[in-house]
């Protein structure tokens, strides 16, 4: 389960692993009383208890809703999915590609980009050129591991997680080599470190994670 964070407009938003769904359901019902209104709504369900705390989950690779509501949810959010990873940051980058949690082809790679300097004048420009030629040579390595690591295994991709730094992601998704890839990209961003390889392997957590806003009665003006 991921740190519950507030939410916009109130209440609370948290991941929740796809295997501990359905007992984390329990414990919600538990707590708030039986679920008297259960329906679908876009890629989510809605839920609201005898207590009147609401509950809207998304699911992670989308859902076509059937009967029973929360049973089909509950096995589409198990459901394995193929999905692409890439993490980068000033310095380091890392790719790999999951079948469910499962790490199926990794790169974990780095180089060097020199710190900030608190120099000033022609020697500050000359060594802010110098940063920004390293940090271009960066994307440049992280879109060729990119392309050797992950292109081979687009049949069956479902999705692309990025993480680490936006621009640079923008950066490294922008090589016309990686537009079909790029094309699978989701707007949600891993929320990572260091992209190491135990960070790369700690992304399913997040990526995997059923999605849950819960606002309960409390939480209401």
């Amino acid at each position: 389960m991921t740190r519950p964070r507030p939410a916009a407009g109130g209440g609370r938003r948290l991941g929740v692993a796809p295997e501990r769904l359905g007992r984390w359901l329990d414990g919600v019902a538990t707590r708030h009383g039986a679920f008297t209104e259960v329906r679908a709504e876009d890629d989510g369900l809605s839920l609201t208890c005898a207590d009147t705390t609401a509950v809207t989950l998304r699911a992670p690779f989308g859902w076509t809703p059937q009967a029973p509501l929360i049973g089909s949810f509950t096995a589409a959010a198990q459901r394995d999915h193929r999905a692409a990873v890439l993490l980068i940051r000033r310095g380091r980058w890392a790719v790999g590609v999951f079948d469910g949690a499962q790490l199926v082809v990794s790169k974990v790679d780095a180089r060097q980009v020199q710190g900030r300097t608190a120099a000033g004048g022609w020697s500050q420009q000359r060594f802010a050129r110098r940063r920004s030629n390293q940090t271009d040579a960066v994307v440049d390595h992280a879109v060729e591991t990119a392309v050797r690591v992950l292109t081979p295994h687009l049949d069956g991709l479902t999705a692309l997680f990025p993480g680490g730094d936006r621009g640079l992601v923008d950066d490294v998704l922008g090589d016309p080599r990686l537009r079909p890839l790029a094309a699978l990209r989701r707007e949600s961003f891993l929320d990572v470190g260091e992209p190491t390889k135990a960070v790369l392997l700690a992304t399913p957590g997040q990526f995997r994670a059923v999605d849950v806003h819960i606002v309960e009665p409390g939480d209401r003006p």
